[in-house]
């Protein structure tokens, strides 16, 4: 039996969905808004669960809490607490040894100002944990540096005052998104815009792109070196060459699909299906 955690159902759970109907494999969903787990008590009787949350404190809770129990999920507790927090993401690979975006971490606006000084006009300062784009700034002089960073500060939650402040990357209007499942690149998009972040959940468009050699080898490492799993890798054209930029643990399909043709929901199912075979094994 697989579990699939998850409260808002989107095009992504849907295709999930579908995909196990058509297969005949017995799941559940395990709507995040009703569930409750029992600490040292019954948790689900799943083979394994399918983490579909778009709520990362439920989800790392939820992962860690089954993952205790002995129930395998996609992906594992470990890996959702690094990817759903960009300074562990980001330590994570360089530790790795993969490229990467400069980056420097401070706890003070004083701080923040000076690395930001040193670094050099624009860079962006982006939210420890967050998605979709949200609450990314483009600093391009001292006078937006010193607003920014007085916001953040006021706004009083201890995770803006934690400055995460990464150089831009003048990227070609784009960048690219590859897919991994298990030890495998199944391919990889363009996300274009005229805007500087090309998320497709703001203004992206998507579009295949080509899994090159060097593609392939970063986004399987990069996978790696946060623990592995069903995961998206961004990845940056730089002048230096490809750069890693963030990895996704719960990551949207639905335009990679479209731009791809590829059964993104089959791949994940059959893979679900091998992290499940190893506790029905053990």
């Amino acid at each position: 039996m697989i579990g699939i955690l998850c409260s808002r159902v989107r095009v992504e759970e849907k295709a999930l969905f579908e995909a196990l109907r058509r297969r005949n494999i017995p799941f559940e969903r395990l709507d995040e808004d009703r569930v409750q787990f029992a600490i040292g008590d019954s948790m689900p009787h799943d083979d394994v669960v399918l983490d579909r949350s778009i709520h990362h404190g439920r989800s790392l809770y939820a992962l860690t809490l089954l993952n205790a129990a002995g129930i395998p999920s996609v992906n594992r507790g470990r890996v959702a607490r690094i990817c759903g927090d960009k300074i562990l993401t980001t330590a994570a690979l360089s530790r790795a040894g993969l490229p990467i975006p400069k980056t420097v971490v401070t706890f003070t606006r004083a701080a923040a100002l000076d690395a930001i000084e040193k670094m050099g006009y624009p860079v962006v300062l982006k939210p420890m944990v967050g998605s979709w784009g949200r609450l990314l700034a483009k600093i391009n002089d001292r006078d937006a540096a010193e607003a920014v960073l007085e916001h953040k500060e006021t706004l009083g939650s201890y995770q803006h005052g934690i400055f995460y402040i990464q150089e831009y990357v003048n990227k070609p209007e784009r960048d690219i998104r590859a897919i991994v499942v298990g030890d495998r690149t199944i391919g990889a998009i363009y996300r274009r815009s005229d805007h500087w972040i090309t998320n497709t959940a703001r203004t992206g468009q998507a579009s295949a792109c080509a899994v090159t050699p060097e593609i392939d080898q970063l986004c399987r490492k990069a996978a790696s070196a946060v623990g592995g799993g069903f995961l998206s890798v961004d990845l940056l054209e730089h002048d230096r060459g490809l750069l890693v930029n963030e990895l996704n643990y719960t990551p949207e399909f639905h335009g990679f699909m479209t731009a791809t043709g590829l059964p993104v929901a089959d791949l994940v199912i059959d893979y679900v299906q091998q992290v499940g075979a190893t506790r029905a094994v053990a």
